[in-house]
């Protein structure tokens, strides 16, 4: 599943809102155990970008 997510982030990712909105889906449908490796991951291909969306959804996950 999480390969799933990191799919459509990269397609949505020129949109902020539709961004946090499947970040947010996104982070129900994976694994805890999944979720520090997800956060490495969504930091390091948008966190130029959207790191205020990041901080937000990632602070509320841990």
């Amino acid at each position: 599943m999480i390969e799933y997510v990191k799919t459509i982030l990269e397609k949505v990712s020129f949109s902020k809102y539709l961004f946090e909105r499947e970040l947010k889906k996104g982070l129900r449908l994976i694994l805890p155990t999944e979720v520090e490796d997800f956060k490495i991951w969504c930091y390091q291909m948008f966190g130029k970008v959207h790191d205020v969306i990041l901080n937000r959804y990632f602070q509320l996950a841990l």
